[in-house]
């Protein structure tokens, strides 16, 4: 297959050419930082682009923001990301995304040749191939879910109104609901906050504080 190789360390690029074209690949480019990627790819149109993550100049996020470009402009060419990091942002823009012809892999793979060169042909070949450990780290974000979120529109109000510091009474009179209807979103709030009635600690307080955290 033909390939282009972007990573700043020459040492890791140069070794990584030498290792694909020891198995038979033809690397067409390689290139240290995210324009000279874009640029080889819409000159080249490589079959992958093996992309690392952190790329002059600032050393941040710039070679998956190519990743993602080059997966916009040039669908038919595969992207493997090979980094030291998971960047969750844009790894699960990739991970969420078309699961055809794309990876992220761990550069700590790249010592197991067999299981590098086997995610390789698997983006090739229109599949996907991500690291367990980049899997894990992106789960973990997505599926903590903010408790603000599961309430509803009137817990959220009542919420609110706690927030700015009235009681139950008046909230009832603002929302123009019984004082009863209150009292039971207000519990429904610490219910979804995971606030558990606790001797010592005023629940609503620390509602409140959860509120003005978000």
């Amino acid at each position: 297959m033909r390939l282009i190789l972007a990573d700043d360390s020459v040492l890791l690029r140069e070794g990584l050419a030498r290792l694909l074209e020891d198995e038979g690949h033809e690397v067409v480019a390689g290139v240290d930082d995210s324009e000279s990627l874009l640029v080889a790819v819409r000159e080249h149109v490589p079959d992958v682009a093996v992309v690392d993550v952190r790329m002059p100049p600032s050393h941040t996020d710039e070679g998956l923001r190519a990743a993602l470009r080059i997966r916009e402009q040039h669908p038919g060419v595969g992207v493997l990301v090979l980094s030291q990091y998971v960047e969750e942002r844009y790894a699960t823009q990739l991970l969420t995304g078309e699961p055809t012809g794309v990876g992220y892999v761990l550069k700590d793979r790249v010592a197991q040749v067999g299981e590098f060169l086997d995610a390789l042909d698997r983006v090739a070949a229109g599949g996907a191939a991500f690291d367990p450990e980049v899997v894990r780290q992106l789960l973990t974000r997505t599926t903590h879910v903010d408790p603000l979120t599961r309430l509803t529109r009137r817990e959220h109000d009542v919420l609110a109104h706690m927030a700015q510091g009235y009681t139950n009474a008046s909230i009832a009179e603002r929302l123009v609901v019984s004082r009863s209807a209150v009292e039971k979103q207000v519990n429904a709030v610490f219910d979804k906050l995971g606030l558990a009635h606790t001797t010592g600690y005023s629940r609503r307080v620390l509602a409140v504080l959860r509120y003005l955290d978000s």
